[in-house]
């Protein structure tokens, strides 16, 4: 979790659209994305990564780098696995109603320092992947357990 005295709190502050929620579950669908979905390419540069944790003397070298429309998707299977038809409405109640609004909040921890890109991520990367109406409610499908 997230210490408030970093400079997410700072980011919170100067941009109140999204809930501290939203940044949280950004994190965590990236983790979902490197670890569950094996989502990623290994990449020299410098990556958006699980930075929640982040040392100053994290080690150079190739990391795991996901995609912003990659991401997206995740987030998409993720929200549905953790809140099943119920994940637009939440979604929705920490500020985020679009595909384009994760890529503000990933490239407003990218400015604060809490993820990093390479030199070919842009924010656009996250407009229009999908429609959370449709994501999120008509293709909705409950699967039984395993």
């Amino acid at each position: 979790m997230f210490d408030p005295s970093q400079p997410l709190a700072e980011l919170l502050e100067q941009d109140g659209r999204y809930k501290f929620e939203a940044y949280v579950f950004v994190f965590e669908a990236l983790r979902f994305a490197q670890e569950a979905l094996d989502m990623g390419t290994e990449s020299l540069s410098e990556p958006i990564e699980n930075a929640i944790e982040q040392e100053e003397d994290e080690p150079e070298g190739p990391q795991q780098h996901v995609s912003g429309q990659e991401l997206c998707q995740a987030i998409r299977q993720y929200a549905l696995q953790e809140y099943g038809y119920m994940a637009k409405t939440v979604l929705n109640s920490w500020g985020v109603h679009t595909t384009g609004d994760f890529g503000d909040i990933v490239f407003n921890l990218i400015r604060f320092g809490r993820m990093r890109k390479t030199a070919e991520d842009r924010r656009e990367d996250f407009d229009d992947v999908y429609d959370f109406e449709i994501a999120f409610k008509e293709e909705f499908q409950i699967m039984p357990p395993d």
